[in-house]
């Protein structure tokens, strides 16, 4: 999800793709190459952070398995400061 105004964006990741630390697994078959993937998307998704906090934005991140209503509520608490906070769309 993308709040263009407050320079905010979400991403939920799932547990699997992502490599939660709690609740992801690896595949017995292949395991090298999934270790190489699953690498690869979290380098992808640090690249991706770094990308937008150099561009003003935040970028929030939350596991498939967190509680739905308390990141709502954290989603709602960011966009609200950077709409309070005026933060440009352009810069």
């Amino acid at each position: 999800m993308v709040f263009g105004p407050a320079k905010v964006a979400v991403y939920v990741d799932g547990c699997f793709w992502h490599g939660c630390p709690e609740h992801g697994t690896l595949p017995k078959n292949n395991r090298d190459r999934w270790l190489e993937k699953l690498e690869a998307n979290r380098a992808r998704d640090s690249r991706v952070d770094r990308q937008l906090t150099d561009a003003g934005w935040i970028s929030l991140r939350f596991w498939e398995h967190e509680d739905p209503i308390v990141v709502a509520d954290r989603i709602v608490g960011v966009v609200r400061r950077r709409v309070e906070e005026n933060v440009s769309p352009k810069g």
